[in-house]
């Protein structure tokens, strides 16, 4: 049973721990006890119901952690809370959670830090360190949900990294968290947002999971795009928006697109009509009609940018084009303003005291 290399308990399904039991010489129904307690944060030593000698092969065969509550930040405004979580190797993510009348909303991280380059963003400050396996995925929502005693009913994947960059490891991660005996949520109340990697947006529609898909657009033209979103220079806006219809009628599933409004980047209403126009050309046609709706979303400031987010004044004549048009806008409301609850920053506060710390020694 010993290897070299240990695996990592949080990251194993139930049929691969019932295989590992037979092989260890334990009954296989040791695994239908395993792995829920493994869902609700307990480690093989708490868990006294399967006896000192099965703990022991357990830790000889694997590695078990959860991620650790570096800082946690509660908004005053509206209770969402934000989570610096430690990973075993000494990096850290971010994890929100959001409150809603419907439930408890986490937003969690894909990978430590991200290699898309996109120039507004706080998480790809510094590039990717790594991605994150299924568990630490996995372990992002057993942490919260641990930490605050209330269950987390919903799961948004736009926190730090390119969810379909770390594809192996987010698919695995979505068929343990969907598992009855495990934290049991429903593929439908779970989003994935990607900054437009189309040829995992293909591979993804292939997967037949109900979640719904979130593009990143950001922007109505490739000029401006490419400007502010390195990936367009590898699958323009035409390559994106072609593969998000085929995912829609392959899948039948609603597509949202995410659009970051920059002051005078992508903000005015020639740009709501050039994209209102484009999406209705790509997306819509006499036979089949795509339901197309436009989240925008009010750009972060970051220091490292010098982006500036629009005005109110801007951002009502935008939405008031696409809706003028038949495209569905809202406006994102900003949660956790009090707490900069937008995923990277508070990681990157992180890296930057790290770094002090270094210089100073």
């Amino acid at each position: 049973m010993e290897s070299d290399v240990k695996k990592e308990l949080l990251s194993q399904s139930p049929a691969e721990l019932q295989a590992w039991m037979i092989a260890a010489g334990e009954p296989k129904y040791r695994a239908d006890q395993l792995f829920p307690q493994l869902h609700r944060g307990l480690s093989p030593d708490d868990m006294t119901n399967l006896g000192k000698k099965l703990q022991q092969k357990l830790k000889e065969s694997f590695v078990w952690h959860l991620p650790v509550v570096e800082q946690k930040l509660i908004s005053a405004i509206d209770g969402t809370v934000k989570y610096l979580f430690g990973l075993s190797d000494g990096n850290c993510v971010e994890s929100v959670v959001m409150r809603y009348e419907h439930g408890n909303t986490i937003c969690i991280s894909s990978q430590v830090g991200c290699r898309m380059g996109c120039k507004f963003c706080a998480s790809t400050i510094g590039g990717r360190v790594r991605d994150l396996t299924a568990g630490e995925l996995l372990g992002q929502v057993i942490a919260a949900q641990k930490d605050l005693g209330e269950r987390i009913s919903n799961i948004v994947m736009m926190g730090i990294g390119e969810p379909l960059d770390n594809y192996d490891n987010v698919l695995k991660f979505l068929h343990l968290v969907n598992c009855e005996t495990g934290l049991n949520i429903g593929y439908r109340h779970i989003s994935l947002s990607t900054c437009g990697l189309v040829d995992k947006i293909e591979r993804l529609m292939g997967e037949n999971l109900p979640i719904t898909l979130s593009i990143s657009l950001h922007a109505p033209d490739d000029e401006t795009r490419s400007a502010i979103m390195p990936i367009n220079n590898k699958w323009n806006v035409d390559a994106l928006l072609d593969a998000c219809r085929a995912y829609f009628v392959r899948t039948g599933r609603r597509i949202s697109f995410e659009y970051t409004l920059i002051a005078g980047k992508n903000d005015s209403v020639e740009n709501a009509q050039q994209l209102a126009r484009v999406l209705n050309a790509k997306l819509r046609s006499r036979t089949e009609t795509m339901p197309i709706h436009v989240n925008l979303i009010p750009v972060n400031e970051v220091s490292e940018t010098g982006f500036r987010h629009s005005s109110k004044q801007a951002i009502a004549a935008f939405a008031r084009v696409l809706e003028s048009k038949g495209i569905r806008a809202t406006v994102r409301r900003r949660l956790g303003s009090d707490i900069n609850a937008s995923c990277g920053q508070l990681r990157r506060a992180a890296m930057k005291d790290a770094d002090s710390v270094g210089t100073l020694l």
